[in-house]
Order: C-alpha cells, then structure tokens, then sequence
C-alpha cells in the first residue's frame, strides 16, 4: 500500500423528492396506523417521486450540490459511476444520462452498478481503486433510486418501508497525501438472497414456451429473516473493519449506519456498545431509500450539526444480504484536518518525508492559532 494515490471526499450532496407520504396517508391504502407503522420500523413519512419525475432528477440534483461542494467543474470530471437498482430505463445508463444532463463535454466512462441498499459503497470502493491506481483524478459517484415504482402498494410490510431518494459524492486525490478511506470491506453470500428479490417481469418470444412464473416487478422480502441477519453480521463486520482501518472502537465518533429499520438500527447500536449521539439517524422522516441513505443521514447530519468535521465514521451499509459491506473513512475538512494527520500516523505506509511535513504542518497550525491572542 506504500505506492497508492490516497483518495479526497471532496464534496457530498443529496436529493430527496418534494412529496411526502405519511403514515396517516398509507391507511387510505390499507388497515394500519401511525403507531402500528412507527413501533415497528421508527419511520413517519417518506418521500416520494410523482408524475414524471425520476431518479434521474433527483441524481442530477444530488450530483450537482455535491460537485459545487467539491469546487471541481463537471468538465474535470473523469468518470462517473451510478448505482441504481430501479433506473428508469436501463439504457443509455444511469450514469451516461447524469453525463449529458451536466453538459460534459469530453467522452469519459460512464457506468451503472447494481448492488441493491449498498451500491454507493460498492461504487465508492470501484472509483477508490480507480484513484489509487491512478487511472483517474476526479470521479462522480452517484447512488439513486426510486423504489416507490416497484413497491407493491397493497403489501403492508413492505410499502411502508421505502421511500426515493439520491446521493452524490465527488472524489478525487488527496494532495495532502492523506487518504479519507481508512478501509472498506465488502462481502457477499448470494445463497441468502431470496431473503428480498425484486422479480422482473418478461416473456420469451413468442414462437417457443413460455416460462411457468412471470415475475412481478415488485420487492418481496422476508422481514423477520432480514432483521436476523442484520443484527448478527452487521457488528460482526463492523468490528472487523475498524480493526483492519489501525483504530479502534473507542476512536470511532460516529456510527452512519444504512437506514432500513429503526429497530435494526438499534439493535445494531446495543450491540456494538455505542451511545446515542454516536449513531446517526434520519429514517423517521425518510424511510429506506436505498442506495441514497448513507449520503443523506451524512450531509443532513452535518447541516444540522450533528455530525462534526474532521470526525471518523463508520458507514455500514447491509440490507441486501447478497451485498454486506462495512466501511470506515475520515471526512476530511480544513477545521479537521488536524485530528486527521494523527490518525494517519498509525498506519505503515507512512515515510519519513511525510511525518516531517504532517510535523511542520502541525506546527505552522499551532502558531497561527497563538496569534490568535
């Protein structure tokens, strides 16, 4: 790892739809409550797209706040990378339309990913790769879905989960030297998939058999399972991944975890031992959007201050279990910048030219701030 080009979360946007549907709103559909629905899942409304809008307006809207964040035009981007599991059509892709719709210019890989709830961070473990090897400077990610479209209405256990939604990030290399990636894993076991399946809809031609079942396009999930495998694997691998980053538990600030269910959440909370102002939550007024989630309880956190910069977080993303990975990354800011460099101490692949100018930088900081009185 001593060769590597480290990797900048330059900027982070997202996007959610203007209409709301509460939880009063969904027993128009069917017999439930506001308090059958928030007991069992924390959630009291969801957004949602209506008329024409898609995931592609909401990606769109969520690339270019994260791309104004960042300070980087969308001409000097070099790749784009969408993860959409309910894209609007499947091609041109996802991320060929973002393309066009920010008016780049020059010819560039533009791709989708489908990882179900973990896309982003398979994305994001995607373009980390392309930035070591230095393939590529800058790089857009983009993570939306608008699961409301293949949500079946009359399903009480699951219409009330979803909601739409989109995040953005814009990486690029860190000149600092310091990556803001302290470590991802990523795993999957795709003998347990059938615990949520989304069965497209097709026909054969029509000159030869048809086949027997015809999916619906509708989620189906086996709640009570998926509960079981969250709140058993996702600790399990948190822990893992901070020890594989060089910190430990007592170094993580804060715990950003996939927002699928309230009580999953803190059951994954109880577990790991962590207070609550250590674990960020925003399903209440969101629900599961997906892919978008950790983008969004992210910047929103920030906003509303929440979350500090300059912290070290564990983003956890599980709800698919094909696609399970955890992560832990530093959002580096020039107020968090200090804390950062500290932390990069641990890890081997520092040399001795960086340490002296992490020192330098240390001291030119520590001087600044004395002039201050």
């Amino acid at each position: 790892m001593s060769n590597f080009t480290p990797v900048k979360i330059a900027g982070v946007g997202y996007c959610v739809p203007q209409t709301v549907v509460t939880n009063d709103d969904l027993t128009k559909l069917y017999e439930t409550s506001d308090e059958w629905i928030y007991t069992r899942t924390g959630i009291k409304e969801r957004r949602v797209v209506s008329g024409n809008e898609t995931a592609i307006d909401l990606g769109l809207d969520a690339a270019k706040k994260a791309l104004e964040k960042s300070g980087i035009e969308p001409n000097n981007i070099d790749c784009i990378i969408a993860a959409a599991s309910v894209p609007p059509q499947l091609y041109p892709t996802l991320a060929c339309t973002l393309q066009a719709k920010l008016g780049i210019e020059k010819t560039i890989p533009a791709f989708d990913l489908t990882a179900a709830c973990t896309g982003l961070i398979y994305a994001l473990q995607v373009a980390r790769g392309f930035i070591h090897s230095g393939i590529y400077k800058n790089i857009l990610i983009v993570a939306a879905d608008n699961n409301s479209k293949i949500t079946n209405w009359e399903d009480r256990g699951t219409s009330i989960l979803f909601g739409d939604g989109a995040g953005a990030m814009v990486l690029t290399v860190a000149e600092d030297g310091i990556d803001d990636i302290l470590s991802i894993k990523i795993s999957a076991n795709g003998a347990i998939g059938q615990m949520i399946q989304t069965n497209m809809p097709s026909q054969c031609c029509p000159l030869v058999k048809q086949a027997d079942e015809v999916g619906s396009g509708k989620i189906i999930m086996d709640g009570k399972e998926v509960y079981k495998f969250a709140v058993t694997t996702v600790p399990k691998y948190v822990e893992e991944c901070i020890e594989l980053s060089g910190l430990s538990a007592e170094e993580i600030d804060y715990l950003i975890p996939h927002q699928a269910n309230q009580r999953i959440i803190e059951s994954i909370q109880k577990r790991l031992k962590y207070s609550d102002d250590k674990v960020v939550s925003n399903i209440k007024y969101y629900g599961n959007t997906s892919a978008a989630s950790i983008p969004i309880a992210l910047v929103e956190g920030v906003e509303q201050g929440k979350i500090k910069l300059g912290s070290t977080a564990v983003w956890c993303k599980k709800l698919h279990p094909t696609h399970y990975l955890t992560l832990t990354k530093t959002y580096k800011t020039k107020i968090g910048y200090l804390k950062i460099r500290f932390s990069f101490l641990k890890h081997s692949y520092i040399n001795i030219y960086k340490l002296f100018w992490l020192l330098s930088s240390f001291f030119k900081l520590l001087q600044s701030f004395m002039m201050l009185f």
